[in-house]
């Protein structure tokens, strides 16, 4: 190890690459894209897949939203576009006959003005199940989420999303406690979240009452808005809505090849795509920047090939004067992998610089496309390493041609 501190070792790098600027710097740049490019598209491709987590991650992957609509057949006597609307006793239909279930979940919407004092705003009411919190969990800032008691009791409590404390509530106010007046009922608040961007209320926020209070309060009888459907995880989610749509078919008499009768959204489906994607694109990214530095690596080991030529007359010399063959070859090797390591190291940097830019600029907001765009530092490790690596063994095959040449014919190359 000691010729990695000799001083004539590097001087002798030093002249190499200052004869050959142009080319040197040509080189470099091609291995610096390589790994910059590398960089860069996996921290994009983490950022998509941070958003994507942020979107999605407070729900239970493998679930589906089933609701009622019209019929677009005639059957049994009644006639195409009879409203439907789901029961509670749908749900016990559907817990006993499909295989599968995780959770099933049945909600209630409305819109509403809440007050408190003299602040005021109109906000999605939601009449839900302590399930809920299990399928799309809350992340509860003060309080808790309805429970059981609620249910039991029709309580008049509620969970407020915190962007509705931010307009009803003076800042530092406890909410927990405190009342609030919808439709001129009033709740008492027992929890507040903060809510992602997917099932939020939007700008306005969501509030959420005791399923069996929104019934009473809104006289809904035994109506179900809509209910969410989570299938266990060894479940195909798309054969369970397949099933739970062709039990309610049967349920409420309507024709079994009727499609428009019950609507859909299969979360799990969608997910499964978009994870597909991100797995392609880390592919497609990995695949790129490793052809590219690969790329790169060779046109060092080509460089390296021409210096070789150039310095014939030199190493005949030298070899001539009593330098060894591993000398040589370790001379050639260790400019080899000077330059890749140099290279590595500006692409590292800029690729880091670059990605600090797209998450200071268009990472950042509520509708940003990419959040936390970053590399992981074991990835950037394996690449630098890789780097070295490559730069070493391409490094063999110039050095090997400087040592196959003879000494008396290398002085006679003019």
């Amino acid at each position: 190890m000691n010729f990695l501190f000799d001083k004539d070792t590097w001087q002798e790098i030093y002249s190499s690459i200052r004869k050959n600027k142009m080319r040197t710097g040509i080189t470099i740049i091609g291995v610096m894209w390589g790994i910059f490019l590398l960089v860069v598209l996996l921290g994009a491709a983490k950022g998509v897949e941070n958003n994507f987590n942020k979107l999605f991650g407070n729900f239970a992957t493998n679930s589906v939203f089933v609701w009622a609509q019209q019929t677009s057949k005639p059957f049994k006597g009644f006639q195409e576009g009879k409203s439907l609307t789901l029961k509670v006793s749908d749900l016990e239909s559907i817990k006993s006959e499909i295989k599968g279930l995780e959770f099933v979940v049945p909600r209630h919407q409305t819109q509403a003005m809440a007050i408190n004092d003299f602040k005021s705003g109109t906000f999605g009411i939601f009449g839900d199940y302590p399930e809920l919190d299990k399928v799309q969990k809350k992340d509860m800032v003060y309080g808790r989420f309805i429970n059981d008691n609620d249910i039991n009791q029709k309580k008049k409590v509620c969970v407020i999303e915190e962007e509705i404390y931010k307009q009803l509530f003076d800042k530092d106010v406890y909410p927990i406690g405190a009342y609030i007046k919808i439709n001129d009922i009033n709740y008492k608040v027992v929890g507040m979240y903060k809510e992602g961007q997917i099932g939020s209320g939007g700008p306005q926020g969501n509030i959420h009452i005791p399923f069996t209070t929104f019934q009473q309060v809104y006289n809904r009888g035994d109506s179900v808005g809509w209910m969410m459907i989570t299938g266990k995880m060894e479940y195909d989610i798309s054969q369970i809505e397949a099933d739970v749509k062709l039990l309610l078919r049967n349920l409420h008499k309507v024709h079994p090849n009727d499609e428009r009768a019950f609507g859909s959204f299969n979360l799990g489906e969608r997910i499964a795509q978009v994870t597909g994607f991100l797995t392609g694109m880390q592919f497609l990214t990995w695949f790129v920047g490793i052809a590219t530095l690969i790329a790169g690596v060779f046109a060092i080991g080509n460089i390296l090939l021409i210096t070789v030529k150039e310095r014939t007359k030199e190493i005949g010399i030298r070899r001539a004067l009593g330098a060894k063959p591993w000398e040589i070859k370790r001379q050639i090797i260790l400019e080899s992998v000077f330059l890749t390591s140099i290279a590595g190291a500006l692409g590292i940097i800029f690729g880091g610089l670059v990605l600090m830019l797209i998450d200071a600029t268009i990472g950042s907001g509520p509708d940003a496309a990419l959040t936390n765009p970053t590399v992981d530092i074991p990835v950037v490790i394996i690449a630098a390493v890789t780097l070295v690596v490559l730069g070493t063994l391409i490094g063999l095959i110039p050095a090997h041609t400087a040592v196959s040449i003879r000494p008396i014919e290398a002085l006679r190359e003019e």
